[in-house]
């Protein structure tokens, strides 16, 4: 009897324990993303657009998830921070933050290399909420819960009374630099003295190894076909146009492959197949590179070929996937009357840039046609056509140029090169 009672009595006090845990973590699902301050959501709304949700990060360690890459390959690490603030019924507001962190990945093999996107570990979204209660003017009694455990990076008020930076850069208390409190040791008998000694020395380290990793660098031969970015929030676009939908605002710095150039616009490899175009005039181009070859060779082209006439009509030839469909028919024909044929790789880049240009100017319209077509008016000449489908393909790097010419039709099929 004795025995059933204390099994009783176990598992009464076992429930209770549960439920507890279980009310704890729905009242606060994650401290470090999330937390509920008094002010009304307008109050925190106006406060949130004073403070800086993007920056560089100084090393991705601590502030990342480690996966399966190591973070030792990633470098120019940046975040940008997504804020959502909602009314409770109890009143005030509950603030949550998510951290998105993307950083450059150099892989043993340079075509994989490019930006990746890792997961946070809630460091950066601590700090920021850290300031947003600092800036709301909420006490460390009313934040005591949500201020254990932050580490370095939380958010400190000097004693003039202002902010800390927005950039998660690790912290020492302004209070632990100053008076007889360094002398104090912490429960680990280790004084803030020693503490701050032991941070200042490894930071040094850090500063001699960049020092160190940027000496190599700059002493290991550079590419000469990659265009740099010269300041940050230049905006990497999907198609070469001003209005086009924006991939992401690059970083002063950033470096990407030249794929392509014109006049304006540069088409670039960000990563694997994914490409994208960025102006010419925000690029540090290099001086004696293939970019430069292909400037000149995209010149020449221009002199050697001009447009004739422009028309919208069905499609000239017997092609199934535009058979009896309206397209747009551009003529082309040689600029200069040499008497010697056109080379077909010379004629492929010439169509390349026209099929953007074109596919650019009508894909905005309310009446799209189903596909361009180009027809070079001359004895060596022919007709070269692709669906609108597969030009957007190809406007947005989904594919190679070797996959995308095979999904176009060439008329006389020598026209190709093949």
């Amino acid at each position: 009897m004795k025995s059933e009672r204390l099994q009783r009595f176990c598992g009464l006090i076992l429930f209770i324990i549960a439920f507890c845990v279980l009310a704890l973590c729905s009242e606060n699902p994650n401290p470090s993303t999330e937390r509920t301050f008094p002010q009304s959501k307008a109050a925190i709304e106006k406060v949130i657009k004073a403070l800086t949700m993007s920056g560089r990060l100084p090393v991705l360690d601590g502030f990342a998830i480690p996966g399966e890459r190591p973070l030792d390959r990633f470098q120019r690490g940046y975040y940008q921070c997504a804020v959502q603030v909602s009314a409770v019924p109890s009143g005030g507001a509950k603030v949550r933050v998510n951290a998105k962190i993307t950083a450059w990945y150099t892989d043993p093999v340079s075509s994989r290399s490019g930006y990746q996107t890792l997961p946070s570990n809630g460091r950066i979204e601590a700090d920021l909420l850290d300031q947003i209660g600092q800036a709301l003017g909420v006490g460390a009694a009313e934040n005591v819960g949500s201020q254990r455990g932050k580490g370095p990076v939380q958010a400190a008020v000097t004693e003039t009374g202002e902010p800390s930076i927005s950039a998660p850069m690790p912290r020492i208390p302004e209070e632990a630099l100053h008076g007889s409190a360094m002398a104090v040791p912490n429960k680990d008998g280790v004084s803030l003295q020693s503490q701050t000694d032991a941070l200042e020395k490894h930071e040094q380290e850090l500063a001699d190894e960049a020092k160190s990793l940027e000496e190599i660098l700059q002493n290991q031969s550079h590419p000469t076909n990659l265009a740099a970015v010269k300041k940050t929030g230049i905006p990497i676009l999907q198609s070469p146009s001003a209005d086009a939908k924006i991939l992401f605002p690059a970083t002063a710095g950033d470096e990407f492959e030249i794929l392509d150039i014109n006049s304006n616009w540069v088409h670039v490899r960000i990563s694997g197949l994914s490409r994208g175009w960025i102006r010419r005039s925000a690029l540090e181009m290099p001086e004696d590179s293939s970019a430069k070859q292909a400037g000149a060779s995209a010149q020449n082209m221009a002199e050697e070929f001009r447009i004739g006439n422009e028309q919208i009509a069905p499609f000239p030839g017997d092609w199934e996937p535009l058979r009896g469909k309206i397209v747009k028919i551009v003529t082309v024909q040689k600029a200069k009357e040499s008497g010697t044929a056109t080379g077909a790789a010379a004629r492929l880049q010439f169509a390349k840039a026209l099929f953007m240009k074109e596919y650019s100017n009508v894909a905005t319209t309310s009446d799209t046609p189903a596909g361009i077509v180009l027809i070079f008016d001359s004895d060596d000449g022919g007709m070269i056509a692709a669906t609108s489908a597969t030009l957007k393909q190809w406007q947005a790097g989904s594919a190679s140029d070797e996959e995308i010419w095979r999904q176009c039709f060439f008329d006389p099929p020598e026209l190709s090169g093949k």
